[in-house]
């Protein structure tokens, strides 16, 4: 099986897993938060790429992040149960920071499909406060 294949089935299935667990503990508002947080993303990004408004430095930064994750060129062999898409999520989370803290809260809420109380939580981190 091709690598990048076993590793998107790994990351879905500990997706999957915390998402059952976190609706377990009854926990239901954090794992439905939890289910539709990477298809936001996905939404968001997409969006912010084709908005004009956001700078070029995180558009650049972004393609820099999609082509670092579909690359089969990574620091932890993707093969690596649990810890090999790893390198590809801490280059996704600081891609991520850095655009958030640069793009207009107006701009991002415009992408965004999700709750924006998610959105919120994820522009604030540390009781920073961005523009």
């Amino acid at each position: 099986m091709h690598p990048l294949l076993v590793a998107l089935v790994a990351a879905v299935a500990i997706w999957a897993i915390a998402i059952g667990l976190l609706f377990a503990f009854g926990r239901k508002s954090a794992a439905r938060e939890l289910a539709t947080l990477i298809p936001n993303l996905v939404v968001l990004f997409r969006g912010l790429l084709r908005d004009r408004r956001v700078p070029r430095s995180s558009k650049a930064l972004l393609w820099g992040a999609v082509l670092w994750i579909v690359s089969p060129i990574d620091l932890i062999p993707e093969f690596i149960p649990v810890i090999g898409p790893l390198d590809d999520a801490v280059v996704a989370a600081l891609v991520l920071r850095f655009v958030l803290k640069r793009t207009d809260r107006e701009v991002l809420f415009e992408h965004w499909r999700g709750d924006p109380a998610t959105l919120e939580r994820l522009i604030r981190s540390r009781g920073e406060t961005f523009p």
